[in-house]
């Protein structure tokens, strides 16, 4: 492992450490940054190093790949719902939809990262047809709003919106089909077209997490409902078997994240 990647992962991981330390001796909420899978997947794997306290985490809405971690010294919470994440909601869209560019996730990320922004205040970005939604540190959500103008070349504006007046429907896209056994590369040929051997890199790269968890064994048994995020090439939902066909083959489905 390249050695500036070890030595971002143990500033990281001294810093779950002191949070830690802090809620519980304080008995109070303290957060993190928005995590990445793979800083997610960190915490994961070193949990039980830190103190017994509670944790929890979110991103804006249910489905968020991105999401703030919260080191829980309250005694008397023991509920996401109970934690004001500081989060915010912004609604970004063309002044004059007409004359609008086709604008991209990269695009928006972008336009905001060039305000000087860093990248870890910001989470996920959800696009509308041409109208965005981007999860935000509140710390920040005015400095976009008053800042943010112009993405490309189009005039934009961005406002805040209640976190649950956001509503996410994605676009599922439900694909089949019939595998030896639901080992994680065999459903990824699945997922992506591609061969087993050519999609098992992916995994021995690290890039695959299931459930936020990062996963680098290609024989990983997949469970019903399991959520498959793959670097690069998008998202999945696995489904679980539906039956088995006349030569022993399992018959599996899946939804896809367009």
């Amino acid at each position: 492992m390249d050695n500036i990647v070890v030595k971002q992962e143990q500033m990281l991981l001294r810093r779950f450490q002191d949070l830690a330390n802090m809620a519980e001796v304080r008995e109070c909420l303290l957060f993190t940054d928005f995590l990445n899978l793979h800083e997610q997947d960190l915490f994961l794997r070193t949990k039980n190093e830190l103190q017994r306290i509670k944790y929890f985490s979110y991103g804006g809405f249910s489905e968020a790949e991105r999401k703030i971690l919260c080191f829980c010294g309250d005694l008397m919470i023991n509920n996401e719902d109970d934690i004001d994440f500081p989060i915010s909601c912004l609604h970004i869209k063309p002044q004059n939809p007409k004359f609008s560019d086709k604008l991209s996730h990269r695009d928006i990320l972008g336009a905001v990262l060039n305000l000087g922004i860093d990248r870890s205040k910001v989470g996920d970005i959800i696009l509308d047809n041409n109208e965005s939604y981007l999860f935000c540190n509140t710390s920040i959500d005015n400095f976009i709003i008053n800042e943010l103008s112009k993405i490309k070349h189009t005039i934009v504006s961005a406002s805040l919106i209640d976190k649950d007046d956001f509503v996410y429907k994605p676009n599922l896209k439900p694909i089949s089909g019939t595998v030896t056994s639901v080992r994680l590369d065999s459903i990824l040929s699945i997922a992506f077209k591609g061969s087993r051997s050519n999609l098992s890199g992916l995994i021995a790269g690290g890039k695959v997490f299931v459930n936020s968890k990062n996963i680098l064994s290609n024989s990983y048994l997949l469970k019903e409902n399991d959520v498959v995020s793959v670097r690069g090439y998008g998202k999945f939902i696995y489904l679980g078997e539906r039956n088995r066909t006349k030569k022993g083959r399992l018959s599996v489905k899946i939804l896809l994240y367009e």
